[in-house]
């Protein structure tokens, strides 16, 4: 590796999820405020607090809710053919002249 090149304040790091308190240690140079102490080894790292992770997120969790995207698609392509006006021979003959 090339010498100083990478960012002095690499270290671990203690993502804690909001949602569940989830935690995961990653090492990471994000700037943190807070520390904590880890609930599997008991140390104290600096904390950076998530909204959503995969911990909680609902296409890693299998809780992921699949929409029907072609039914929507016909079904506005259905309102959309009703909504537009329907050509009649008066509009045909005023564009004749």
């Amino acid at each position: 590796m090339k010498k100083d090149i990478h960012p002095n304040t690499y270290r671990p790091v203690l993502f804690i999820d909001n949602s569940d308190g989830t935690e995961f240690l990653i090492p990471s140079t994000v700037k943190t405020a807070e520390t904590a102490k880890s609930k599997k080894d008991k140390k104290e790292y600096p904390v950076f607090r998530v909204e959503i992770s995969s911990a909680t997120h609902p296409f890693y969790t299998g809780q992921e809710k699949i929409l029907d995207s072609a039914g929507r698609v016909e079904r506005f392509k259905q309102k959309q053919a009703k909504a537009t006006p329907k050509k009649t021979k008066q509009s045909k003959a005023k564009k004749a002249e």
